[in-house]
This record gives structure tokens, sequence and C-alpha cells, in this order.
């Protein structure tokens, strides 16, 4: 697998949309690590123009720790000489037509010299704006696609989706493409994708006449993603736009071998470049270092539930070696999902145990220097019950500040607001992440998600 994988990308020329996201720098530094005598990398970023998108490449991706490894194997001469014989930085934006490219000479070429199309280029909010997770999501994957049937030496367009397309069914969760024809509610309404853009530009329209602000137009646009995805059988605006844009790359790819790559939870690496990169606090990384810092003390979740995460540099293995099988193919259609809970599965019941004794042995200190000590975080199997704990422990005592505003108005600030607030806050989060904190799926993955070279 080594061998084939490094020397498929030999001279391969390769458009990477999303190119400053997470995934996509993995996927970047691994193909310049292992194949530098790969052709060309034209690298898709939202920028004004190219020489923008080239500070942004710059700053947000080559030079992150991620490339270090790199850098140190070449030195700071060579890689740059590799970075500017092989990289080339494209202001473009996936939401519009010609992948929002200006420069038609640009596009030409590229047309021309493309071998394989990796598009990683998505917005991830759960409760995204519905005309944008639309735009992206949905929409993009097919103006990807648009763009990639016109690449005259098109070997593949590999699409890189989320395993939480599936919904919340649960029980073992094949790899199988949508069809689009079959998607019908529990009331069989059928899902038309046009017809939902109409209704968001319809929305979109009503709000501007009435001259709403930016703000409540987020608001409310946010509220019809969420109550359209859940109109037709998705968790949130994010599963359902992303499930919308493999039905387009399904229903449009005509001769074009596609290829959809289904993650799970995306962690830090494991292997390479080194072990533990990671950029930011992902989904479940927020929660473990909050754990840490003694801030969160209980949790929505089933401890009998599977925790599926994969770490990062697997699923760039994943896509290359999938890249590498299925270029050039004939009526390629193929869906990988990469995960661990079929091969390798983790329960949270366990991820609470390995938490409680990591951070007892290895204490975060708080702003005063002294050592947090944490306690077992108390998991609450349902929402009902957790509201009610919420209620019990935070709402009630919250209840009693707003008297104590009431009776001393001069007091400095407004506690009770900061409180119900935060209060509020976290029942909003806990909403949006019940589908996966009580999933009762599991992913099977029949090959990809283990390779390594």
């Amino acid at each position: 697998m080594e061998f084939s994988c490094v020397h498929f990308l030999q001279n391969k020329t390769i458009l990477v949309t999303g190119a400053t996201g997470f995934l996509a720098k993995v996927f970047v530094e691994k193909i310049l690590r292992v194949q530098p005598n790969v052709n060309k990398l034209y690298l898709v970023v939202r920028a004004s123009d190219n020489e923008a998108a080239t500070k942004r490449l710059r700053t947000e991706a080559f030079e992150k720790d991620l490339f270090k490894v790199l850098r140190d194997n070449l030195g700071d001469e060579k890689l740059n000489t590799l970075l500017s014989e092989k990289v080339v930085p494209v202001a473009g934006d996936i939401a519009m037509d010609h992948l929002g490219m200006k420069d038609s000479n640009l596009r030409e070429r590229m047309q021309k010299e493309i071998d394989i199309v990796v598009n990683v280029a998505a917005t991830t909010n759960f409760d995204e704006r519905y005309d944008i997770g639309l735009g992206i999501n949905t929409f993009g994957a097919l103006n990807v696609l648009n763009f990639a049937k016109k690449c005259v030496k098109a070997q593949l367009l590999l699409h890189v989706s989320t395993a939480y397309v599936c919904g919340e069914k649960p029980g073992l969760l094949p790899e199988k493409p949508f069809v689009m024809e079959e998607i019908c509610n529990e009331n069989g309404l059928q899902l038309d994708i046009n017809l939902e853009r109409e209704l968001m530009k319809q929305r979109l329209k009503e709000l501007n006449e009435q001259g709403c602000s930016e703000e409540g137009t987020t608001f409310y646009m946010k509220e019809l993603g969420m109550e359209r995805a859940k109109l037709h059988g998705w968790p949130n605006t994010y599963v359902f736009t992303k499930s919308m844009g493999e039905m387009l790359l399904g229903n449009h790819k005509e001769n074009l071998p596609l290829v959809i790559i289904r993650p799970t939870m995306i962690t830090s690496t494991l292997f390479e470049p080194f072990p533990g990169w990671i950029e930011g606090l992902r989904t479940v990384d927020s929660v473990i270092i909050a754990y840490g810092k003694g801030v969160l003390k209980c949790f929505l979740v089933d401890v009998n539930s599977v925790c599926d995460m994969i770490p990062a540099d697997m699923v760039a293995n994943a896509m290359i070696a999938a890249a590498a099988t299925h270029a050039g193919g004939s009526k390629v259609h193929m869906v990988y999902q990469v995960g661990s809970s079929h091969q390798n599965p983790i329960i949270y019941g366990e991820i609470r145990e390995i938490l409680f004794c990591y951070f007892t042995k290895n204490s975060l200190r708080s702003r005063n220097g002294s050592m947090i000590t944490v306690s077992k975080m108390k998991l609450i199997p349902t929402l009902a019950l957790f509201s009610l704990y919420m209620t019990i422990r935070y709402k009630l005592p919250v209840q009693l500040l707003k008297l104590v505003d009431i009776i001393y108005p001069s007091r400095e600030g407004d506690e009770y607001k900061n409180k119900n607030r935060k209060i509020d806050m976290v029942m909003r989060l806990v909403k949006l992440y019940e589908p996966y904190v009580l999933f009762k799926g599991m992913y099977v993955e029949y090959y990809f998600s283990s390779v390594k070279f």
C-alpha cells in the first residue's frame, strides 16, 4: 500500500478546496512530505485575490507547527523552494460559479492540468444559517463537481463529507450512497433540493423586505435550517446540507469517478507528522478541556454509547488510499466511512475513567497557579433528566439571584442575567449535541480506516 499510494501521487496535479481547514492542511502536508515529486497542488482558499490567498496559506498553514517535520527535514530554504514550485494559491469560493475564481487564464490552465479534485471545503456549524449551509455544503459541492467535469484530465472527484449524514439511525450503518428518489420523511414527503433553495431565497427576501437586521436575519435563517432539517429527518442543518450535497454529486456525476469519504469525529494526529497535533479545540476536545479545567462537572451522555473518534492523519491516509485505488475507474461511485466504532470501539463510560485518571495525574492549573482537582464527571442518560438536574442544581439558585437583583438594584452588574444566559447557552449546546452523545449507531468501515503508509 505504501508504494502504490506514494507512487500514485508522483507527477499528479491536485486541486484542494478549503485548503486552510484542519483536515485539508493535514492532507496537504502528508502529500508534500511523502511525495515531493507531486506535480502541483492548486489550493483554493477564500480571499480577495491570489496575493491574499498566498498570505492566508502562509500564516494559516505553512507556518504552523504541523509543517515543522517537513521544515526540519528540508530546512527553511528548501521548504520555501518546494512550496513555491509545487503550491499554487488560488483565491476562490466554492459557493460561487467557477469556484469564484476571477482569473480566467488561471482557471483555463487548471482545467488543462488537474488530475484529481479534492473537495474539503465545508461549514461545520451544526446550526449554520440555511443560506450559508446550502451555499457551501450543498450547492458548493455541485459547483466543485461542475468544475471537475471541465478538467480534461480529471480522473476522480474525492469529496469529504461526514459519517453523520446517516442521521440518527441505530445499529450497523453500511457504506452506501444516497439515492435521492428514496429520500422521504416519515410522512412520505419527498425531499426536493431545488425547492429547499427556493424556500431559503423566499425567506431571505421576506426578511429583507421587512427591514430585518443582520442579527435578526441570522437568527431566522438558523431557525429555518434546523426546521427544514428536522422536517426531513436530520438532526441539524450541518448534516442535512452535507447529505444534500452528496445527493447532488451522485445525481450529476455522469462519467466522472466519485469517491465520498465520511469521517466520524476527527481528532488530533496519531502518528503523522507527529502525535498530538491539533488546531484549536474541536468538538470532543473542547469537552475534555472544560472537564480538565474543572468547569464541566456533568454531561448529557449514555455511558454505554460508543464515541466514534478518528485521528486526522488516518483520515488523510484514507483519502489518499481511496484516490489511488479508484482514480480513472469506470462508473465509480464509492462511499468510505472512516471511523473507529466498528473496529476499535470505546464507550463514553470508559472515556470518563480515562479522563479522570489523566487529569488526576496531570492536573491543569488555574489562573492563580493552583492545581485544579477534578471529580468523576456525572453522566446523565436522557435530556429530560439533564434538564431536571440543571433546574435543581443551577436554575433554582439563579432565581434567588433575581430576587437579590430586585431587592438591591444598585448592585453593579446583573449577576442573574449573566448566570441565566450561561445556563441557557449550556442547554442550547446540549440540545445540539444530543443526537451524537446518545447515538446508537456504529459505522461499518471495511477497508481504509486503518491504512498506513
